[in-house]
This record gives C-alpha cells, sequence and structure tokens, in this order.
C-alpha cells in the first residue's frame, strides 16, 4: 500500500513539474513577445533614421541649425467614436513612437500639422477636457523641446462649423502664436481652415492677423533705414517656413509617388477646393504675402511634394497613427537661415505588429499540445523522420 502511495505521489510530482515547466514557457514567450512589440520594435525602427545634413556653403557654416519634427493627424478619438481597444491600441502606438523619437532624435522643436484630434469639432466642454489630457499624456515633453501645434478641421470644424469658441478653446491649450522665430529662422503657423475667403468674422481676422506677418516679413528682408517699419523690431532676413494643416491648392494626388503616398486608386481623384485643399484664391495670397521658402501640411494622410509658384516646395505629411495608416511616418528637419534638408523616418508598420502576434499565438498553441501529448515533440517529430530517412 504504501509502494501505491508513494507511486502515486511520484506521478502527482511530475504531473506539477510538467505542468510548472509549460506555465514558465508560456509566461516567458508572452513576456518576450510583449517586450518587442510594445517597446523594443519601436527602438529598433526608429534607431534607422537619422538626421539629413544641410549642404551650407562653407562662407556659411557658422550659421546655427535647427533640428526639427513634422508631424500630422494624430485624430485622438473622443467619446462619440472612440472604441476602448482602438484608443489603447492606436494611441500607445503613437505615445511609444514620439516617446522614442524623442529619446533617440533629440529634436528642438516639434511641430504638429492639425487633426490632433477627431472629435474637437463637436465635442462638449468635459470631452474636449479629457482629450485635452489624453493629449498631454501621450505627446508630453521636456521643456527644453517646443511643441507648436496648428489647428485642423477635426480640432474647430469645418469653415461652417467653426467658432469663435472653439477656437478660443483651442488657442487656450496650444499657444495661438501664429509668428514663430528661433535661431535666425521664421515659422508661420496657419489657421488654414479660417482661409474661406467669404469675408466671415473670423475669416477677416485670420486674413488681418497674416497681412500684418507679411509687413514684418517684408519689414525684416528690406528694411534699409530707420523708420520705414515704425521702429519695432526686426524679424531675422530669412524667408519663412510656412506651416498649416490644408494643403495649397492643387488638382489632385495624380502625381505623388512613394510607398507612402495616397492608394494608385485615389491618386486621380479630384480634390474638393475648401475641402481637401485650399482655394486658389487662398493659395495664391499665402504664396504673395509670405513668400515662404518651404510649405509643410497634413490632412491627407498620405506623402506628397509639389512645387509651387517660382518652385516653392510644400511637403504633405502623412499620418503619425496606425488609424489611418498601416506605414505612418513624420518628416525630420534640419534648417538654416538659408538652407534646409528633410528626411522621413517611418515607423513599425501595423501588419508586422499584427503578425508577430500571430506566430507567437501559434508557437503559444504547439507549445500546450507538445505538453498534452496531442503533437509530438519536434525535436522528436524530426529525430524519428531523420532515422525513417536513414532506414529507407
Amino acid at each position: 500500500m504504501a509502494l501505491i502511495r508513494l507511486g502515486f505521489g511520484g506521478q502527482h510530482l511530475c504531473l506539477l513539474k510538467r505542468r510548472s515547466s509549460l506555465l514558465l514557457k508560456l509566461t516567458a514567450v508572452v513576456f518576450a513577445v510583449l517586450l518587442f512589440c510594445e517597446f523594443l520594435i519601436y527602438y529598433l525602427v526608429i534607431f534607422r533614421c537619422d538626421w539629413p545634413e544641410v549642404k551650407t556653403p562653407f562662407h556659411n557654416s557658422g550659421q546655427k541649425t535647427l533640428k526639427a519634427m513634422f508631424l500630422a493627424d494624430t485624430h485622438l478619438l473622443g467619446e462619440v467614436r472612440g472604441h476602448w481597444l482602438d484608443k489603447l491600441r492606436r494611441e500607445w502606438q503613437m505615445e511609444r513612437a514620439f516617446q522614442t523619437s524623442l529619446w533617440l532624435l533629440q529634436p528642438e522643436v516639434v511641430f504638429i500639422l492639425g487633426d490632433i484630434f477627431d472629435e474637437g469639432k463637436w465635442s462638449s466642454s468635459q470631452a474636449w477636457a479629457d482629450d485635452v489630457e489624453r493629449f498631454q499624456k501621450i505627446f508630453r515633453h521636456p521643456r527644453h523641446v517646443q511643441l507648436k501645434v496648428v489647428a485642423g478641421n477635426h480640432d474647430i470644424g469645418f469653415h461652417y462649423q467653426m467658432s469663435t469658441y472653439k477656437i478660443k478653446r483651442f488657442e487656450k491649450v496650444f499657444n495661438p502664436e501664429r509668428l514663430f522665430s528661433w535661431k535666425g529662422m521664421n515659422f508661420v503657423l496657419v489657421n488654414s481652415v479660417a482661409l474661406e475667403g467669404d469675408g466671415c468674422h473670423i475669416c477677416s481676422e485670420a486674413e488681418a492677423e497674416l497681412i500684418e506677418i507679411s509687413h514684418k516679413l517684408n519689414c525684416s528682408r528690406e528694411e534699409r533705414g530707420p523708420g520705414r517699419c515704425g521702429g519695432a523690431p526686426l524679424l531675422p532676413a530669412s524667408a519663412p517656413v510656412l506651416l498649416q494643416h490644408f494643403p495649397l491648392f492643387r488638382r489632385s494626388d495624380a502625381n505623388c509617388s512613394g510607398e507612402d503616398a495616397a492608394p494608385l486608386e485615389e491618386r486621380a481623384i479630384p480634390f474638393k477646393e475648401r475641402y481637401d485643399v485650399l482655394s486658389r484664391e487662398a493659395s495664391q495670397q499665402l504664396l504673395w504675402w509670405l513668400r515662404p521658402r518651404l510649405i509643410l501640411s497634413g490632412h491627407t494622410h498620405s506623402a506628397c511634394e509639389v512645387l509651387h509658384g517660382t518652385g516653392v516646395p510644400e511637403i504633405s505629411v502623412p499620418s503619425f497613427s496606425w488609424r489611418n495608416r498601416n506605414n505612418p511616418s513624420f518628416i525630420m528637419g534640419r534648417l538654416t537661415p538659408t538652407d534646409y534638408a528633410l528626411a522621413k523616418c517611418y515607423l513599425p508598420y501595423e501588419n508586422t505588429v499584427l503578425a508577430t502576434y500571430c506566430v507567437a499565438a501559434g508557437l503559444l498553441v504547439v507549445l500546450i499540445l507538445v505538453h498534452s501529448g496531442l503533437l509530438p515533440s519536434p525535436l522528436l517529430f524530426g529525430w524519428n523522420l531523420l532515422r525513417k530517412f536513414k532506414t529507407t
């Protein structure tokens, strides 16, 4: 009887060891996959990005350079369209991508080109406050890194939804500074939603503000004697970089190319003025008033590069979120007062992460079946197959 009990106890102990071994292996696999997909993959992918070099002439080699990141269309969901799983997954992706980029790349300033929120055009005061809190957590940054934001149509509404209240609410969170100068460079941040050109109160104020900025820029570029500009401090003489949400007018994305351009079947679809792009008139006004050397915009969620007027380049920055693209990205810019260089930094692909999780799930199933005896060990199966091959 004692021998029987001893044998039963030994079997029970062996079973416990097998279960503990299985649990340990499952835990190790789950931990390794989570660590890779939720942390390490961002470092591995973004580590390959590097700041471009500016081809500055030798006699200007003493110019200061500015390292700037440009991203767009984060579209943080609100209480109406928001689904907890989508919020968790896509917002975690943006948080890890942004925080990893700050740590690895060390930018001096970050510009977000509109549509920070998805439901700002109709969200209640409480919903707005909740969305802002999430934004500030995701895009937290050190004090030495400046964060500049322009408004998009999802933040304050299209022209017919826009109101003074929504604009003030947005500007209370994000500095409404339209003209930003640093290291001898000028940046003009435009509320492109207000450039409807129909004489509405908000539009008239936006246009008057841009005309005043134009006057300051022209004075700084052309001032040769005292008094012409009223004695106000002059801005840097550098031509500005124009930052806005809506792109300047173009017929379509037909001439856009690259792996993050719009899908082929969508590129030839004509754009609607004042909806997909600015109107011809507003576009010409901005080019004439500001005479920018570079334009960056968002809104389309896809990449494109076009030339305006006398060859002014405009870069459409793709969406930063998996919600809008499988391959989100941002622009890295190194700028001087007379030159600039841009490079694109891609984030991890969403389908790569999903495929990794699927492979890991399959591996877990195999481990469970092997330990349950329902499937022979792969090593044993391979050994038996090799022996069978040798005997034949």
